[in-house]
């Protein structure tokens, strides 16, 4: 019964049997054998059926976290040495720029509290992480948040606030006059497919600013490097691990007109999501409380 109790989540969690057979690789028929076995097991209806929709009925909501639980009960079988009262697996996803910093700080803490935590760690740009949380390869994702609306079935803790500046070469005429370097000069792209992209990319919208687009890239390192080569200039998030910035790039303030990027932690909602991952969004609340980037200080020249 638990490949039926494993497509009974997905149905509740993905809303329709089409949804949920998309997302697991079964056609609706599939998914709608599964479910009716399922029902005939258990003796009872878990959905109310109007013609072709069906609604979780009250039966069903007290199943759906019964069977998170059973489902990831047996998640555990498969490793016999996994006991939380002495050890356990979290599995994160983070993106490059959080590895160093709060995730390391966090880990120190929870390495500290719970010794025998065995942890692994998914490198990835945000999209991805996303995707592993929804699939269940992670437990939990440190990424930017989303340029869009957060999906009903997770949950979404701010760690972070990153403010944009403009990196301009050092050798570059001193002006401080960002609109203006930033329409004349060559501009550096953040990889507009990325969250932090997307978010540069409304900001243009916003101020009707038309680039000379040069360069387009998704590595942050990169766009602050290309600038002290003096290719042109590009706005990037004044994140912790790319501070102090290079002797050949100063960071240019956007005043009244600054926005942010916004790094939190991303896990799901279900009931069934392993107690240490609480633990760990308690460290990393600490270590992004112990040490904020500030708005470009000692950076602005």
């Amino acid at each position: 019964m638990i490949t039926e109790l494993k497509t009974f989540i997905a149905v509740c969690k993905h809303g329709t049997f089409a949804a949920a057979g998309d997302r697991i690789g079964l056609t609706q028929s599939a998914v709608s054998s599964q479910i009716k076995r399922l029902e005939e097991s258990l003796g009872f209806a878990l959905f109310d059926r109007t013609g072709r929709s069906a609604t979780l009925n009250a039966a069903g909501q007290v199943t759906l976290g019964r069977a998170e639980e059973l489902c990831a009960l047996y998640e555990k079988l498969r490793d016999p040495s996994a006991d939380e009262s002495t050890g356990s697996l979290l599995r994160i996803g983070a993106i490059a720029s959080a590895q160093t910093t709060l995730v390391a700080r966090a880990l120190g803490r929870l390495r500290q509290a719970f010794p025998n935590v065995r942890v692994y760690v998914t490198p990835g740009v945000s999209m991805r992480l996303m995707d592993d949380l929804d699939s269940g390869k992670t437990d939990a994702a440190i990424m930017i948040r989303p340029p869009f609306g957060m999906p009903s079935d997770m949950v979404w803790q701010p760690l972070v606030r990153e403010p944009f500046v403009l990196a301009v070469p050092a050798a570059m005429s001193r002006s401080r006059d960002w609109r203006r370097l930033i329409q004349e000069q060559p501009f550096l792209r953040y990889d507009r497919t990325s969250f932090g992209g997307r978010i540069v990319e409304g900001f243009l919208r916003r101020e009707g600013l038309a680039v000379n687009e040069a360069v387009e890239i998704d590595e942050i390192p990169g766009l602050i490097q290309l600038a002290a080569e003096g290719l042109g200039v590009a706005l990037v998030p004044m994140v912790e691990a790319h501070l102090p910035l290079p002797e050949g790039v100063r960071a240019v303030p956007l005043g009244a007109s600054t926005f942010f990027r916004e790094t939190g932690l991303l896990q799901r909602r279900l009931r069934s999501t392993p107690a240490i991952v609480s633990h760990f969004a308690q460290f990393l609340q600490q270590a992004a409380d112990a040490k904020r980037v500030k708005p470009g200080a000692g950076q602005v020249r």
